[in-house]
């Protein structure tokens, strides 16, 4: 079982935690990190993309002339598709581009994500993020000093969310605060280092090592 260092706000080493194998021990599946982050992405579409069709283009609905004894071809509108200015023919209506993703797979994604971000060793773990008071200036010397001097993911407890850490980390460029039971792969593959508060990583990894057990019964059940 790998061990990763806990520190301070200051980079100084407090203790060490014990990660899991059947988490961050896990080999990184790249297709299954691609298929994760096409899902997120689709979910941020706006999918306002829209045209007019026959009915909402400007334009007279009368008969332009009569259906026979003129040589010319039938026409019942101005606004035909296939006239100048006409209406489009299945063209893009507003819709959602979400789709449904299976919640084992988005886990298994957010191993391999966390499994990635350990061997790239941009993963830390602080004892806590909490400052004492809401300032932007403390938490942006705290962040060089764990050498996260780029972009920034901050994951906390939600037990353990105070005003001080959202308040003084909101305005950080390059920073961004989730919920350990919000995160998401995207989050992690976005952000070059991902810092982690103790009640964070740990109520993370039980998630995941539930995740693990259950597939393992799974597999040994239609073995047997």
């Amino acid at each position: 079982m790998a061990k990763i260092n806990v520190v301070d706000l200051g980079g100084k080493k407090v203790s060490e935690l014990e990660l899991a194998d059947e988490v961050f021990g896990v080999e990184v599946n790249e297709s299954l990190l691609w298929e994760s982050v096409k899902h997120y992405r689709a979910a941020l579409r706006q999918g306002t993309a829209a045209t007019k069709n026959k009915k909402l283009v400007s334009g007279s609905g009368k008969k332009l002339w009569k259906q026979k004894g003129t040589g010319r071809a039938r026409v019942g509108s101005v606004r035909s598709p296939i006239w100048r200015h006409g209406g489009t023919v299945h063209g893009p209506q507003p819709r959602s581009y979400e789709y449904a993703f299976p919640k084992k797979k988005l886990l298994g994604a957010l191993s391999s994500a966390l499994a990635s971000k350990l061997q790239d060793g941009k993963l830390t773990v602080v004892s806590t993020l909490d400052v004492a008071e809401p300032k932007t200036k403390l938490y942006r010397q705290a962040l060089d000093k764990l050498d996260a001097k780029k972009t920034a993911l901050l994951v906390e407890s939600g037990q353990k969310l105070t005003d001080n850490l959202f308040l003084g980390s909101r305005n950080l460029d390059g920073v961004e605060l989730v919920l350990s039971s919000e995160v998401h792969p995207y989050d992690l593959l976005r952000y070059e280092h991902a810092i982690f508060s103790q009640d964070a990583i740990e109520a993370l990894q039980e998630v995941l090592k539930k995740n693990v057990s259950r597939r393992k019964l799974a597999a040994k059940k239609e073995v047997a």
